[in-house]
């Protein structure tokens, strides 16, 4: 038997659409609709993440048919009842009205230990704000959200969670690149865990429907129940508020430059309110290290969400978000405070972070001058962004320049054509960067040997010798749709621990195989899903 403590506190604090009914329409004064999962009687589990053992399930309890009834939508908890979220968004910079959970429905929030979650399914049927959409999702979009949410958390990144894949045991009719071509594929649902997935665009569409009611409704309960430090009532708890988000939003960001994560569609129905990371769509990580790079698609033309624009992009959203909460404070020039806060703090934290990547901890004067000039060799040549780094930390003052080239042409594809010029503007910033590494040295305590041993160990705490590159999640979705997951299995066991060496997995921390270079769901993805 499970037992949950059941907290319902965003289904009986907010106001509830009227209409029980389940189909497509706009839906006004509300902050959600009650929606069913479809029953699917062939529906089985494929992988059932570690979170389930830490939200306090048991071996047995995970399991049981309950379990799974529980986790696919075929069994209603007692006493709670579905829904899917009303919110609006920008998407690609353009005010798209009422979007709202289109794929996904909400199950209960529980109290664990003091934290509050809630378990949504994404992939269990339509909504209210289905659109034209069926409200269905397919095996290779799923295994990428199940996998890529578990592996963000183990990087350290704010996330939702993932507690279950299952096969939804029909087929779904999808069109993967919109060229026409849809094929039947593996239908498939997701168990979604966040203390809350409320997003931007649930403000935004209060806002855009001149409900000041439910705006100020929504921002106290959100305050009320995950903002509990701010202790102001009023304009100042507003403003509390909206910096908190600010901060948090930018946190989120400053780690997925860390990492290279670029998550490819930042619209701000994309975009929690707790700054998680939600939604894993067309995904990917930087192999070649560019600025200009994105996975989407979609974005393809303008780029608008490419790597190096997701702080600004991040700065717009959070614009959008001031906007909506401005008939709530009446004033702009404190929000504009606000905004202009974000823009100092990403340049502290972004020379603060790329110090911490390249294993420098005394502060120079040309410390900018350095980083920029490393930025500028990384884009003169294919780079792998995650084998750089790592490698970057085998070099120290006692390494010559030649072998610290050597050490980072591990990162290069087609080494064979770096230039001579591109070799010697390397060998230059490498004298640079060791000469660097000298004066750290003498700014520390200690010896020589301490010092190289924890700086090591530093960088390989934020530098991930594994992350989940887009080819690995393919072969993975290839292996499950033949029913094979022994890879999925292997790929979850690497990503628990990113940081470590992990000797056993050396395969994945390779260079991106050249006929992932233009492969589709490698490097050219959408958001079909």
């Amino acid at each position: 038997m499970i037992d949950l403590e059941i907290s319902n506190s965003f289904y009986n604090s907010l106001p509830k659409d009227p209409i029980e009914d389940n189909y497509t329409r706009q839906v006004n004064n509300a902050a959600y609709s009650l929606a069913t999962p479809l029953k699917f009687s062939e529906s089985s589990f494929i992988h059932v993440s570690k979170l389930a053992t830490e939200l306090g399930f048991t071996e047995e309890q995970i399991q049981s048919p309950e379990f799974l009834k529980l986790f696919t939508g075929q069994y209603t908890y007692p006493n709670t009842r579905s829904y899917a979220m009303a919110y609006a968004g920008h998407q690609f910079g353009n005010w798209a009205g009422q979007l709202g959970d289109g794929r996904a429905i909400n199950l209960f929030e529980i109290v664990h230990n003091n934290n509050r979650w809630a378990f949504q399914l994404k992939g269990a049927g339509p909504t209210p704000y289905s659109r034209r959409g069926d409200g269905l999702a397919v095996l290779r979009s799923s295994i990428r959200e199940h996998l890529c949410s578990e592996a963000m958390y183990h990087l350290g990144i704010p996330t939702t969670r993932s507690l279950s894949l299952s096969l939804s045991g029909e087929e779904v009719l999808r069109d993967m690149l919109y060229d026409g071509n849809a094929a039947y594929e593996k239908g498939a649902i997701v168990c979604r865990v966040a203390p809350s997935f409320i997003r931007f665009g649930n403000f935004e569409l209060a806002a855009a429907q001149s409900d000041n009611d439910l705006l100020k409704k929504l921002t106290d309960y959100t305050i009320a129940t995950f903002f509990t430090d701010i202790t102001s009532t009023g304009r100042d708890a507003y403003l509390q508020f909206f910096k908190e988000v600010t901060d948090r939003t930018l946190e989120m960001i400053m780690h997925w430059q860390r990492v290279g994560f670029v998550h490819g569609v930042i619209n701000t129905d994309n975009m929690s309110i707790l700054g998680l990371t939600i939604d894993y769509g067309p995904y990917g990580w930087l192999e070649p290290y560019d600025h200009g790079w994105t996975p989407n698609t979609t974005d393809n033309q303008f780029k608008r969400y490419r790597y190096g624009a997701q702080p600004e992009m991040g700065l717009w959203n959070l614009l959008q978000l001031a906007n909506s909460l401005f008939p709530l404070i009446e004033d702009a020039a404190p929000l504009q405070d606000i905004l202009d806060s974000y823009k100092t703090n990403y340049q502290v934290q972004y020379l603060e972070l790329m110090m911490d990547k390249i294993g420098v901890y005394h502060a120079n004067n040309q410390d900018r001058d350095l980083i920029q000039s490393l930025e500028e060799n990384l884009h003169l040549h294919e780079t792998d962004m995650t084998i750089f780094y790592r490698e970057l930390s085998k070099i120290n003052t006692e390494t010559t320049i030649e072998n610290a080239f050597a050490i980072i042409s591990a990162a290069f594809y087609n080494r064979e054509d770096l230039s001579e010029l591109h070799k010697d503007t390397w060998l230059a910033w490498l004298t640079d960067y060791v000469a660097r590494l000298q004066f750290d040295m003498e700014q520390s305590d200690g010896d020589k040997s301490a010092f190289t041993i924890a700086r090591t160990e530093k960088m390989n705490a934020i530098n991930p010798k594994y992350v989940l590159r887009n080819y690995i999640s393919q072969l993975v979705i290839e292996d499950a749709e033949k029913g094979d997951y022994q890879l999925l299995n292997e790929v979850y066991a690497m990503l628990q621990n990113p940081y470590e060496e992990q000797p056993e997995y050396n395969k994945w921390y390779a260079l991106r195989p050249e006929w992932a270079r233009s492969k589709v769901g490698c490097s050219k993805l959408s958001c079909s899903s």
